[in-house]
């Protein structure tokens, strides 16, 4: 039911691809609230081709940006990527005071989410955000925390994270468990795989038939590894190779090192040819969750392993350290930078096929409660630390 008095105005930031699957439910969600008005900023990699131009799929999904901020600098190095953070910390409080939202809510832990903490703390604007208090390895684990201290209410993904807030200091009425908004997305999902999800989402390579089994991989740099990751992937590659299987390859992130990721799939093409790997710069966020809910195994270090990996019952070899000690379902195996230790976990995986689901980042309903919780929170900008007896 609406109250009476002027919507509270909410902006939501989104600032690569898989920002976008981890908050439209949120978008759609406060678009939908009777007291609630969407404002959305897309940014960074999300308005960029390389990386998928995903602001193209978000338009397509009927949410027509308020404002867009250009801000990353190129080299995907360290420099560079602490320079993305100032330029958009700079635009991002020019679109702020132009919009003037009542909340700012920001997704997870990437230096362009940073960007969007810092300057509506600094402008005294409420800030939320999601998937806070989980732990991995990267950068990531220190700026996940670090946007925990500046945010004044907090949606975790899991009963662990919401009590690893409180363990923080983080006050209990701001903490608010609702599980994690991409499993919204896929809980009523039709999962079946489209005929033409491999052609109609083009990239380049081996033509990939969806009625045989595949693998699919994606690996991002790791920014605390940074200039190890061309010997990273070419482990990766050798180990896909090996396994002989049709592979839906997803170029990786702007994160610093993705140049030396790159540069590793494109001499392999270059050299050793596609074989039978075709490379994709992005998928919509329903099209992904089909792409991996149906692959043979996901191989790699992405997040949506472990995340939507668990309610899917997606097997899963995770690599390396970019997701240390994060929560996962049984559906996850680890493997170390090595050809063969990767080869070995991805076969046993696919021999045993698809996982129980797991509910560990949610039932399907983040979206509704973010929204709700937005809707009537008394949010004060004022924060203690409160410490737990």
């Amino acid at each position: 039911m609406s109250t009476k008095g002027p919507k509270r105005k909410i902006c939501i930031v989104v600032n690569s691809r898989a920002n976008y699957g981890r908050v439209k439910s949120v978008m759609q969600a406060v678009k939908d609230h009777p007291d609630l008005e969407l404002q959305t900023i897309i940014g960074a990699s999300a308005l960029l081709y390389r990386f998928g131009h995903a602001v193209d799929i978000i338009r397509a999904d009927g949410f027509e940006p308020s404002a867009t901020v250009y801000s990353i600098v190129e080299g995907e190095n360290p420099t560079t990527m602490a320079k993305s953070t100032g330029m958009a910390i700079m635009d991002l409080s020019t679109q702020f005071e132009n919009l003037a939202p009542d909340v700012v809510l920001t997704v997870a832990d990437r230096f362009e989410t940073m960007a969007t903490a810092i300057a509506a703390s600094y402008m005294n604007i409420p800030l939320a955000h999601t998937q806070g208090g989980e732990v991995t390895g990267s950068i990531d684990e220190s700026v996940r925390h670090a946007i925990t201290k500046l945010s004044h209410v907090h949606f975790p993904a899991t009963d662990l994270a919401a009590d690893y807030l409180l363990r923080m200091g983080e006050e209990p009425d701001r903490v608010h468990m609702t599980g994690c908004p991409a499993i919204d997305l896929i809980a009523d999902l039709d999962m079946n795989l489209p005929k033409d999800l491999f052609t109609d989402n083009k990239g380049v390579g081996a033509d990939l038939d969806p009625n045989q089994p595949y693998l699919v991989v994606l690996q991002h740099p790791v920014t605390t590894e940074f200039g190890e990751g061309f010997e990273q992937i070419q482990e990766t590659l050798a180990a896909v190779v090996a396994l002989d299987m049709q592979t839906a390859w997803l170029w990786p992130n702007v994160d610093a090192g993705s140049d030396d990721v790159s540069k590793g799939l494109r001499m392999h093409r270059e050299h050793v040819g596609d074989g039978k790997l075709h490379f994709y710069r992005n998928f919509s966020p329903e099209d992904y969750a089909r792409l991996i809910g149906n692959a043979a195994c996901l191989i790699g270090n992405s997040s949506s392993g472990l995340r939507e990996g668990a309610y899917l019952g997606t097997p899963v070899v995770n690599i390396g350290t970019r997701q240390s000690n994060r929560e996962h379902g049984a559906n996850v195996t680890h493997a170390a930078y090595d050809r063969a230790d990767i080869e070995a976990k991805a076969r046993a995986h696919i021999a045993h096929g698809s996982y129980p689901q797991s509910k560990i980042f949610g039932d399907g309903t983040a979206g509704r409660q973010i929204a709700d919780i937005l809707a009537s929170a008394t949010i004060n900008v004022q924060k203690r630390l409160t410490y737990r007896p």
